[in-house]
């Protein structure tokens, strides 16, 4: 059985890729990671997505939020609401937490070598996305050059893969692949800014992406929201 670290932060696109790697055939090793931040009731549904999607282990890893500064997620700062798809196309937004996938990515590429496994998937998107950088192809392509350059694994020829297989699809089309493989998408959970009764905001941007992917893929979003 082919062993895979994927990378689970509780949202729809994590979930949706566990669960291709899982489809894949992969025993599966899910890693969340505890960085401050403000929308914690995201480990809670990674747990019970690791659990539901029969992942081997479940990893939590914590991180001193101090190196992320700055950003809404992490800090006292207001978290955009309510913004066109023209705005959330323009520019970096303070959602952004610095390098984190960077950060993440390293942290399973060291898990890949200790369990050993040859396979690290990623949930992100360049399509159906806030601008962050650290999301696009050209990002996941090149830590995979890093990742078997930088390691004992790759240096003996034991090739380590990245896995992006949401890179390209529409937050439609992700929500289709997770009804195909039978995601419990009840246990997802994607807000930016959850009420404190643990209702989605409905008016950030991870919610107005998340509530058009389901409204173009003809599903009912099992969430509830505050605000629609």
């Amino acid at each position: 059985m082919k062993h895979a670290v994927v990378l689970l932060s509780g949202g729809l696109d994590s979930a949706t890729t566990l669960a291709i790697a899982r489809a894949g055939g992969h025993e599966n090793y899910a890693l969340s990671f505890d960085y401050g931040q403000r929308h914690r009731r995201e480990l809670g549904a990674a747990k019970k997505i690791a659990k539901s999607l029969g992942a081997k282990e479940h990893h939590v890893v914590k991180i001193d939020n101090s190196i992320f500064s700055g950003s809404a997620l992490t800090n006292n700062v207001d978290v955009p609401k309510a913004r066109s798809e023209r705005e959330m196309g323009a520019g970096i937004p303070v959602t952004y937490v610095p390098a984190r996938n960077t950060i993440f990515l390293a942290h399973a590429l060291a898990l890949a070598e200790t369990i050993p496994a040859g396979h690290i998937f990623i949930g992100a998107n360049a399509i159906d996305y806030s601008g962050y950088p650290d999301c696009r192809p050209e990002f996941i392509a090149l830590f995979e050059t890093l990742a078997n350059l930088a390691t004992k694994a790759g240096a003996e020829g034991a090739r380590l893969q990245i896995h992006a297989p949401l890179i390209k699809m529409s937050k439609a089309e992700i929500v289709r692949k997770a009804v195909e493989l039978n995601v419990d998408l009840s246990l997802t959970h994607s807000c930016y800014d959850p009420t404190p009764d643990g209702k989605a905001c409905g008016r950030c941007d991870s919610c107005q992406l998340r509530l058009k992917g389901f409204r173009e893929a003809g599903v009912k979003d099992p969430l509830k929201y505050a605000t629609r």
